[in-house]
């Protein structure tokens, strides 16, 4: 029987010239950070994951040291304390679906219902362009097979001259791409940057977005109120034809199961490697199917945490489409996929997934070397 032996925690840090200027943070990015997570076992097996920084982990070991990797409610528990008395631990999780999958000779996805062995993804924007530099990059999404892109609208002060700009800009990719594409919008107003104190929209000024977004036909309108406005965003739901998207940030499958009971979102987003890992997630995903609501994670980590929430998305077979962070060339998969030896590759619109046991996660153990910085 597998026995975990060890867990080890690396940070890792990629510059990045030109700096990457999303559309989330007023302060160009000159780096891109990785915490990359290890489990091993006693067969000489290694589970990895990726996502946050494992905060508050450190002297908890012990509480996994000597147990099968395959009891995942178990170790699912032990982190949703460690979540609530310290920080997001997440990563673990998915290390140890990757261990699990590679104990048991399957991939993740099989192990989660096998549904599908690939997922139909959207094209995930992040740069604020001008808006026929937001149709041309549009057009080659199309010319790479997305059926679908998400484009951002400005955070806060430091973007696009308000939500007006932003409308131009999908006017340019809607007068751009026709019907040929289907476009979905992040507002950004659902959280900050902890240095960035502008106030989210008003629910009068969502709704009078709504209707410019309802005239484009985008397919949703994500985050567009305070993540806690859930009575806001339930009457932003009704009021509207655009389905109301979120919970990228959501902390809890309990917060998720109050949002899908009160239908505050019609499109929940959570994300493996910051919410509950594959193990709530999972939990999360039912909840959704059960009550009508459409779930599709948020994916903005990296390659690994991509691979991670795919698993997920096909193994259930959830999702219409799974966010895919692509935004050449400020965040190119290169970018993006450094800890990978290889950046993933999408077909037409596909990532299909392998049959390697885990997740099928390779890492670049040289760029990791020269990357470490704890």
């Amino acid at each position: 029987m597998s026995r975990i032996t060890e867990i080890a925690i690396s940070h890792h840090r990629l510059a990045l010239d030109p700096p990457f200027k999303a559309s989330w943070d007023g302060r160009p990015r000159t780096a891109f950070d990785a915490t990359i997570v290890r489990v091993r076992d006693d067969e000489g097996r290694e589970g990895i994951g990726s996502g946050d920084l494992m905060k508050g982990f450190e002297g908890h070991e012990a509480l996994f040291i000597g147990e099968d990797p395959r009891c995942l409610e178990r170790h699912y528990e032990v982190l949703s304390h460690i979540d609530f008395h310290y920080g997001r631990c997440w990563p673990l999780d998915l290390a140890l679906w990757d261990l699990a999958g590679k104990v048991m000779g399957e991939p993740v996805w099989r192990l989660l219902g096998g549904r599908a062995d690939r997922v139909r993804l959207y094209a995930s924007s992040g740069v604020l362009r001008a808006p026929e530099a937001m149709a041309d990059q549009a057009e080659r999404y199309l010319e790479e097979g997305f059926a679908a892109m998400k484009l951002r609208f400005s955070a806060s002060a430091g973007g696009r001259a308000g939500w007006r700009e932003d409308v131009r800009a999908l006017e340019a990719i809607r007068a751009r791409v026709g019907d040929r594409m289907a476009l979905m919008v992040d507002c950004n107003q659902g959280w900050r940057m902890p240095w960035d104190t502008s106030r989210p929209w008003t629910f009068k000024e969502a709704l009078t977005v709504a209707r410019e977004l309802e005239r484009l036909d985008v397919e949703w309108m994500e985050e567009p109120l305070h993540r806690e406005d859930r009575a806001g965003m339930r009457r932003l739901a009704d009021a509207t034809a655009i389905k109301i998207a979120g919970g990228e940030m959501t902390r809890s499958a309990a917060a998720f199961r109050d949002l899908i009971a009160e239908r505050a979102l019609d499109v929940i987003q959570p994300d493996v490697a910051l919410t509950g890992g594959i193990t709530g997630c999972r939990r999360i995903a039912l909840m959704a199917r059960e009550a009508g609501v459409i779930f599709t994670p948020h994916s903005w980590t990296n390659g690994i945490g991509v691979l991670a929430n795919a698993h997920l998305t096909a193994g259930l077979g959830e999702a219409p489409f799974l966010e895919y962070p692509y935004d050449a060339p400020e965040w190119s998969l290169e970018r993006r996929d450094f800890p990978l030896a290889r950046p993933l590759t999408h077909s037409q619109g596909w990532l299909v997934l392998s049959e390697a046991p885990g997740l099928g996660i390779v890492l670049d153990e040289d760029r990791l070397r020269t990357t470490r910085i704890g």
